[in-house]
């Protein structure tokens, strides 16, 4: 059966949420970003999620082939994604009412975090025509909770049974890394032939290498400055505060270095003081460990200012305790930066045979010291670094991960449509064709 329509489910967050000034986060580009490729291979998509602002259409046609849709499920207002749960019954409903006025079916549903792989399964047992799932998990509770630093950030029971039913019933689970396959294979005892490792994309029309000098200047930066980045959502996994100790010791070591460290994501539009707590956290150490002339807060950024900021860096540094890949430093590399990440992260399988500047300890800021040191001294081995993670970006296309992707759709597909045949009754030879040749 040809692929013809694929309804993505992103429930707790909208694929457009950049465009609506929210914030935004790596699943939120992977969705955007897939179902655009999808459309373009000619794919139609329908990316559904739950309606946060009524101000906002309820449809919105993104290009002739995807369009995002958003439903009503509870208040239309931001809701802590722990008290989701309960408005999943309202979604599912909306979506068959939706299917229902519009007369669309779906050959595929692809379901992406937890709770929209519940809706999924749901919409699944409710519809009239059985629709294979496929599953994107992007974090796993058992992960996040093994590097938890207090019980707020630790991922409630109720999360871990979903994940488990739905390793169970998902007929495909695509893996960012292989580090998180082996996580789906032995703590949620994924099968062998379940989860399948496709890397997210990046878009190399948008992220690509631009002369240091001019990134720096339509950014404001020094030009002799040397910057350290940090791309990512504000939150303890992320390890930022191992970065503020590392970048501490290496300018205690390295006195004549000028170097300053630029942290991009969360809102720092209002005042300090109101501020996330994570953030007030960072702004704090900040201070105590007197890197404030040093350390710039930037908040959120927009796709299209993003290259700059990875072109004007000299080292992007990803320090995450769990990380399932790692899009920011994928998207870094495209921009021609050098990066260093923690060894827990899924994209460290692709880089960590380059050199030991990339990968670095969890919790060890004078390793991560040591190898920012040798990369802001060393401008050969930076160039070469440079270089070879270009290269490797240049394999993370869009266009070749959606092709990966499509064909585990029209795998699924094809079992279902399997499957299907396999439960009609068997012929028996005595139906009225038979009785005719007699």
């Amino acid at each position: 059966m040809a692929l013809q329509r694929v309804a993505m489910i992103s429930f707790h967050t909208c694929p457009l949420a950049a465009q609506e000034g929210k914030e935004t986060g790596g699943m939120n580009v992977y969705v955007l970003e897939l179902s655009l490729q999808l459309a373009r291979q000619g794919i139609a998509v329908d990316a559904f999620t739950r309606s946060q602002d009524n101000q906002q259409p309820y449809v919105v046609q993104v290009n002739p082939l995807f369009r995002v849709i958003h439903l009503p499920a509870g208040p239309e207002t931001p809701v802590p994604k722990k008290e989701l749960y309960r408005h999943i019954p309202e979604f599912v409903r909306n979506f068959q009412a939706f299917v229902r006025e519009h007369d669309v079916t779906y050959d595929v549903l692809h379901c992406h975090y937890y709770l929209s792989g519940l809706a999924g399964l749901e919409i699944q047992r409710e519809g009239d025509q059985p629709v294979p799932l496929v599953m994107s998990f992007h974090t796993l509770a058992l992960m996040k909770n093994l590097v938890a630093r207090d019980e707020l950030e630790r991922e409630e029971k109720s999360r871990i049974d979903a994940e488990f039913e739905l390793v169970a019933r998902a007929d495909r689970i695509i893996a960012p890394s292989e580090s998180d396959q082996a996580y789906l294979s032995y703590l949620y005892q994924a099968g062998d032939e379940k989860a399948v490792v496709i890397p997210p994309g990046v878009d190399l029309a948008n992220f690509r290498p631009i002369d240091r000098l001019e990134a720096k200047t339509h950014l404001g930066i020094d030009a002799h400055e040397q910057v350290i980045l940090f791309c990512g959502r504000i939150e303890p996994l992320k390890g930022i505060d191992m970065l503020l100790y590392a970048l501490k010791i290496l300018l205690e070591k390295c006195p004549s270095l000028d170097v300053c460290l630029w942290i991009i994501g969360g809102d720092v539009s209002p005042p300090p003081n109101q501020w996330s707590r994570e953030l007030q956290k960072l702004e704090k150490l900040r201070s105590l460990l007197k890197l404030t002339p040093v350390v710039h807060f930037a908040g959120q950024q927009l796709q299209t200012v993003l290259p700059y900021y990875y072109s004007a860096a000299d080292v992007v540094v990803m320090p995450s305790h769990y990380e399932s890949f790692g899009m920011a430093a994928a998207e870094a590399m495209a921009c021609g930066a050098p990066i260093i990440t923690t060894n827990v992260t899924g994209i460290s399988s692709l880089i960590d045979e380059k050199t030991d500047l990339l990968v670095t300890s969890v919790n060890n800021p004078l390793l991560l010291a040591s190898q920012m040191e040798r990369l802001l001294t060393d401008p050969r081995q930076h160039d070469q670094i440079s270089e070879a993670l270009l290269a490797i970006a240049q394999s993370l296309s869009w266009k070749t991960i959606a092709r990966q992707i499509v064909d585990v759709y029209e795998g699924v597909i094809d079992d279902q449509h399997h499957a299907t045949l396999d439960n009609f009754p068997a012929w028996t030879g005595d139906s009225e064709q038979a009785r005719l040749r007699r």
